[in-house]
């Protein structure tokens, strides 16, 4: 069986043959000659062969000596590229940070965050995917994603249980409202305060399974069942459901800006519950530089878009 070389013994050769001498070899190791003299000694017992011609006051490598000072020269450079890497990364001069972030979030929290990001650590890297909870918590664990963003109603998790978070590191980003959006035309487009229950006899529009889920229990709690068409988690085409007067739909508002400027449609308050949106990680990520600080620029991001949020749902 052949005997297993490490770095240590590379970089020793590696710095004899640079150096020239036992003594100048142990200076640029940052040790004595005596020590290095005795590693290059077992390394040839383990080995089985000299790495230095000893003949008079001078070292030589022989052949295997010199293979193996070329292979520490190599090694050196990796262990230099690695030091500088990492240290890239810890100064937050590079790395990549993978976000998996449902839909109304990479289009209105995102953004802001990124554009932070890019200001103030242009070296980052950062990528999204757009993915629903709880398939974005599932990709945290597998190591699909570094960080993903999640929301829950009221009642429900996260994920698909309470032990869905367990090991990992959740932070509170926002509440987001819901609200109600009608065709411009509605009978109830304008007005006092929206009940949704004066919208039992329409035709809804559902989006997500999640957002589903929330406004049949909205409705459940009020008395009635909404009657729905028609179902999609993209938010574009809900509202281009409801501007074309095929149904009324629930939204969350992290879309209101976006709803608003939508031709045809008129988004309205009607007292329904807020979605709490929440970013998570694991722990070991939270140590990782980079992915604190997108975790922190999330966190910034949220206070302005909440912000904006809240000012709507009270203009209303």
């Amino acid at each position: 069986m052949a005997a297993e070389l490490d770095v240590a013994s590379l970089r020793v050769l590696q710095a004899i043959s640079e150096h020239g001498t036992l003594t100048a070899a142990a200076g640029a190791l940052g040790t004595s000659q005596p020590a290095v003299s005795q590693h290059v000694r077992r390394m040839e017992r383990r080995l089985g062969t000299a790495l230095l011609d000893r003949s008079g006051r001078s070292v030589r490598l022989t052949e295997a000596g010199r293979v193996l000072a070329r292979h520490g020269q190599s090694v050196a450079t990796a262990v230099r590229a690695a030091n500088a890497q990492v240290a890239a990364l810890t100064g937050l001069r590079a790395g990549v940070v993978r976000v998996a972030a449902f839909p109304s979030s990479s289009a209105t929290l995102l953004p802001v965050a990124l554009a932070a990001l890019r200001r103030d650590h242009p070296g980052l890297t950062v990528t999204f995917d757009e993915v629903e909870p709880p398939a974005s918590l599932h990709q945290l664990r597998t190591g699909v994603c570094d960080l993903a963003l999640a929301f829950a109603y009221p009642g429900t998790d996260l994920g698909r249980g309470a032990d869905d978070l367990d090991g990992l590191v959740t932070r509170r980003l926002l509440a987001d409202p819901t609200f109600v959006v009608l065709p411009s035309g509605h009978r109830l487009a304008t007005g006092p305060r929206l009940e949704l229950t004066a919208l039992s006899d329409e035709t809804w529009i559902a989006g997500c399974p999640r957002c589903r889920g929330h406004l049949l229990a909205s409705c459940e709690a009020l008395g009635f069942a909404p009657r729905i068409d028609y179902a999609t988690d993209d938010y574009s085409t809900v509202l281009g459901l409801v501007a074309a007067g095929l149904g009324v739909a629930l939204l969350p508002g992290l879309v209101r800006p976006y709803a608003e400027r939508h031709p045809g449609v008129v988004v309205r308050a009607a007292g329904t519950s807020a979605r709490q949106v929440h970013a998570v990680t694991t722990p070991d990520l939270l140590r990782v530089p980079a992915v604190a600080a997108v975790l922190e620029a999330l966190e910034q991001a949220a206070g302005e878009v909440a912000g904006d949020v809240g000012r709507g749902a009270a203009a209303r």
